[in-house]
């Protein structure tokens, strides 16, 4: 036995030694290293940019096609329209994804300029309202906007570029604040608040909060702005149809009253179930539920497409939200920091608050969902955002070279075309090129 045990050890000694072996990547290894690669941050936005808009498109034609129908239209009217639009914007988009940030800091006060003057033509006979708020500017040729969703990314991109040339003094808040940031940002809100629009208002202040957040500001002026701003906000709120919504959240009152949209908006998510009850079956859109294919699409969503649906749509915002992120995190330009953390706030902040009015637990202000709700000139604004956003992440440190290393869709499918072609000539010519079996 010690014989039989001495001679098998040489052999056991001649097996190469497995830690000297390179490790092989294991499967996290692969996927970490995909989530590090220079262009993640492009492919997430860009990526859930898309599904988002798709998605959108999908659910204005089911929402709306029962009243329009009702109204003496055709079924498509709506979808149509917002279809346009998509088209519309796609220019913008791709536009904003290819200029590089120095051309965002060349444009930035003239765009703020531009929007500001389009703001006061609410005051011009040009101005159209609806339901209170006097926020729409008619241009002709059937031809309506809303310059205050122009004015957020003008904003966003004036506040990057104001804050980071005053970065190393923003620890005073004089500096911080004055001379340009605060009178900027007021004549903004100021005008839109003019037109009595309170929700586009809030969205803004959380714009530039998201903005002077990024860029550092001291949290004690966050204390003063919040308080400012929570004085304004419940002077405006003051009036009978703003407090009627707000107490509504905390009553049981006729369901017919001012929450009856709230309460068909919650049957409806509720109605839904785990999967919906499909795709064009809902029935809250039967003109039950007001603005179904507007501010309360959520609810649809929700019916239609039950749980699995609503966690799809709060999963791409998310991911919208890690590139953006990331963008934050990797780009060396403070410029572009602090523009994507005042666009990120907008988007996702605007997000949250349309689906927390839709569930009950914020009052209905008149936000629409980003990329999904019907609307035109909220369509384009968000893509035009959202392809200042693409444009910096394909600014990031090494994303413009691995994206141009990296063919293009066309030239992949090019590429397989022909490879598929010469395997099946190959197969049946031989060498010379004539035919094997003639």
């Amino acid at each position: 036995m010690p014989a039989a045990s001495s001679a098998a050890r040489p052999d056991r000694k001649a097996q190469p030694d497995r830690k000297a072996q390179p490790a092989r990547p294991t499967l996290r290894g692969a996927w970490l290293g995909q989530w590090n690669s220079a262009v993640t941050s492009y492919y997430v936005l860009l990526g859930a940019t898309v599904l988002l808009l798709v998605l959108g498109l999908v659910m204005v034609l089911s929402s709306s096609s029962i009243d329009s129908l009702a109204d003496g239209k055709s079924a498509y009217s709506v979808f149509l329209n917002q279809a346009k639009f998509a088209l519309m914007g796609l220019p913008f988009m791709i536009v904003a994804m290819h200029l590089r940030p120095a051309v965002y800091k060349r444009i930035a006060w003239p765009a703020l300029i531009f929007a500001i003057c389009l703001q006061l033509l609410i005051f011009t006979p040009m101005a159209r309202g609806e339901k209170g708020n006097t926020s729409w500017v008619y241009l002709g040729g059937g031809i309506t906007i809303q310059p205050s969703e122009l004015a957020k990314v003008a904003l966003a991109v004036w506040l990057g570029v104001v804050l980071a040339r005053k970065l190393p003094l923003l620890h005073d808040w004089k500096h911080a604040l004055v001379p340009a940031v605060v009178p900027g940002s007021l004549a903004v809100i100021t005008l839109v608040l003019a037109g009595k629009d309170l929700g586009t208002a809030l969205i803004l202040i959380m714009l530039v909060a998201g903005a002077l957040f990024v860029a550092g500001v001291p949290l004690r002026v966050f204390g003063v702005l919040a308080a400012g701003t929570g004085v304004v906000v419940a002077l405006l709120a003051s009036t009978a149809n703003r407090k009627g919504r707000i107490l509504e959240l905390f009553s049981s009152a006729d369901p017919a009253g001012a929450g009856y949209q709230v309460k068909r908006g919650l049957e409806g998510l509720g109605t839904g179930g785990l999967t919906g009850v499909g795709l064009g079956a809902g029935s809250e859109k039967w003109s039950y539920l007001p603005e179904a294919h507007n501010d309360f699409i959520f609810s649809v969503i929700g019916e239609e497409l039950g749980l699995l649906g609503t966690l799809l749509v709060l999963g791409l915002f998310a991911l919208l939200g890690v590139g953006m992120v990331r963008v934050i995190r990797r780009h060396p330009d403070p410029m572009v920091k602090i523009t994507t953390g005042a666009l990120a706030c907008w988007i996702i902040g605007q997000a949250l608050i349309n689906i927390g009015v839709v569930i009950g637990v914020i009052p209905v202000i008149g936000v629409p969902l980003p990329l999904i709700s019907a609307g035109g000139s909220a369509l384009v604004a968000t893509m035009l955002a959202l392809g200042i956003l693409i444009s910096f992440a394909r600014d990031e440190p090494g994303a413009r070279e691995a994206l141009a290393a990296r063919p293009s869709v066309v030239r992949k499918s090019i590429a397989v075309v022909g490879s598929a072609t010469w395997r099946r000539r190959a197969h049946t010519h031989g060498p010379s090129g004539n035919n094997e079996h003639g």
